[in-house]
């Protein structure tokens, strides 16, 4: 980008800010780390090009109301990131509404759920004036940009995906990945990773927070964008690479289970509501979800996820809540038993979840600011996707938007 286009980026950045700031209040849980710091947040200088600048871009469904495992396993460390980036990085949250109408949705209720979402961010401490957050399905640079990934991806790299079946699977509340096969499979589900990649690719990304079981799909997007540079290179030498090569961010957290079947992942689908806390369970739901937890009649409480896979699920819950490892809270409970260990676990998650609940209680009231905080972001996430479709365009050959 020129020097005159970085200075008329950053003076609309400037104007949008302070039309915002007039009319939004901030109802997040802390101020940002430029705030902490003293800075403008809003000065050029965030948006100049640092050799050692990140750009994380992540991204959730809005179907379904977050669970334990999706707090422990992915929310709560976007929180972390955002408060360890640095001042010249780049966020990215999305809630990418596209993704859910690969299965079918009730249109009311995938309204409602997406605005839901929104507040949910925001109540776990994601901050605006620091994180770009905003609705994927109000920017249609999306779909464009996976049309074009579409045309350069290979049917075999996806037909290798497994996490189709997986995603039938739970729908389907099928026993295991077995008992669903190509005859339920829709074409928007098979070529979803294509649309992850298009939503990681249009902002540059090159850090990508993710659970390991999306690791097929990094993997993937990393591809398209190398055949994508490796095309027009070839066509043009003197092209520089479109996209970067995104580097997955895994989670440090252990894979939270169910509390009814742990030997299977927790679920926001499971047609078993005692199966998994919500964000939003009141602490009465939380008290009865855990003590109904299936655990086993060994005596003592031991960490063995294999054999004991109930009992090491509580461990596993109550180390994340702790910040601590398994292994080490496990010690602590020589000569107790299953009750000890669970009313500890209900403690401990009720207090972790406690100002997230109260804070998406407040917020879901708030429908103006939502609506403020969405726009906001969707205006910062065009500004720069625009550029990006605008780059990828003119190479294709296509014509270029005015």
């Amino acid at each position: 980008m020129s020097s005159i286009s970085l200075r008329r980026v950053a003076h609309a950045w400037r104007v949008q800010r302070r039309a915002l700031c007039g009319t939004a209040r901030y109802y997040g849980t802390g101020p940002s780390g430029l705030e902490a710091r003293g800075e403008d947040t809003a000065s050029l200088k965030t948006l100049k090009v640092h050799t050692l600048s990140r750009t994380y871009f992540s991204g959730i469904q809005p179907t379904g109301v977050p669970h334990l495992g999706n707090y422990l396993g992915a929310l709560r460390n976007w929180v972390k990131l955002q408060r360890e980036a640095a001042p010249h990085d780049t966020l990215y949250f999305s809630i990418v509404g596209w993704h859910a109408l690969t299965l079918p949705q009730d249109r009311k209720v995938l309204l409602g759920a997406q605005t839901d979402m929104m507040a949910l961010l925001l109540a776990i401490g994601l901050d605006p004036k620091r994180s770009i957050i905003f609705h994927q399905s109000q920017n249609p640079n999306h779909l464009e940009l996976a049309w074009y990934l579409n045309c350069i991806t290979p049917v075999g790299k996806l037909r290798r995906m497994t996490t189709w079946k997986g995603r039938l699977a739970d729908s389907r509340n099928a026993n295991d990945e077995s008992e669903v096969d190509d005859s339920l499979l829709n074409t928007g589900l098979f070529t979803y990773p294509v649309l992850q990649a298009a939503d990681i690719l249009l902002y540059k990304a090159t850090h990508v927070p993710v659970g390991e079981d999306q690791q097929q799909h990094i993997e993937l997007c990393r591809d398209l964008a190398e055949i994508f540079n490796r095309q027009l290179e070839a066509d043009n030498k003197t092209f520089r690479a479109t996209f970067p090569l995104p580097a997955p961010v895994y989670t440090p957290s252990k894979r939270i289970l169910s509390l009814r079947d742990p030997t299977s992942k927790m679920s926001k689908s499971s047609p078993i509501e005692q199966s998994r806390i919500l964000l939003t369970d009141s602490p009465e739901e939380i008290k009865a979800k855990i003590r109904r937890a299936v655990t086993d009649s060994v005596q003592g409480i031991t960490y063995d996820p294999v054999n004991r896979p109930g009992t090491s699920n509580l461990l596993t819950i109550l180390a994340a809540c702790e910040n601590t490892e398994p292994e080490q809270v496990a010690d602590l409970y020589s000569g107790k038993d299953h009750g000890h260990l669970k009313s500890d676990v209900i403690d401990a998650v009720v207090e972790m979840l406690r100002r997230p609940r109260e804070e998406y209680e407040r917020l879901i009231q708030a429908r103006t600011y939502l609506t403020e905080v969405a726009q906001d972001g969707l205006w910062k996430a065009k500004l720069q996707s625009e550029q990006v479709m605008r780059t990828v365009r003119e190479r294709l050959g296509m014509l270029a938007t005015p």
